[in-house]
This record gives C-alpha cells, sequence and structure tokens, in this order.
C-alpha cells in the first residue's frame, strides 16, 4: 500500500544511519535505491504511527459512538419507509 509524502518538495536533509553492511551489498547489488526506499517505508511508518495515535486519542468518542449505535441505531431508522 503506498501512502503519499505530505510535501515532495520538501528539502533532503542528510542523515545518518547504521545498517548491516552484507545488506548494503546485496542492496547495491541488486541497485535498490536505498534513500527512495528508505523514505518510502518510512512514509509508510509514518502514516501507520499517526493513524494507531488517532485512534488511541480518539477511542472514547469511537466507543461511545459505537455503544450509542448499538443502543439506539441509527438517526432516523424508525423513521424509514423502505
Amino acid at each position: 500500500m503506498e501512502h503519499p509524502i505530505d510535501n515532495i518538495s520538501a528539502p533532503k536533509r542528510p542523515v545518518n544511519v547504521r545498517i548491516n553492511g552484507d545488506l548494503v551489498a546485496q542492496a547495491e547489488a541488486l541497485k535498490i535505491n536505498l534513500s527512495q526506499e528508505l523514505e518510502t517505508h518510512l512514509a509508510t511508518l509514518v502514516a501507520l504511527k499517526q493513524r494507531q495515535t488517532w485512534k488511541q486519542e480518539n477511542q472514547e468518542a469511537i466507543d461511545s459512538y459505537n455503544y450509542r449505535m448499538e443502543k439506539d441505531g441509527p438517526f432516523g431508522d424508525g423513521e424509514r419507509i423502505f
């Protein structure tokens, strides 16, 4: 699943990472662009963590809504004629 990066025009900045040397050699031999792959996977991870954080922060409201739907049903449910 792809996740867009919010600001694709943001400037690139150098960072230091430590990666298994054998893995880097294999990736280079396969002509894998390490920077691009790291950015892509990091964007996916950031999006996942943001969703998890949002869900944790809103869990009380989600639970309350679900309880209300179980108890009362959707608004106007009893008014439908079909």
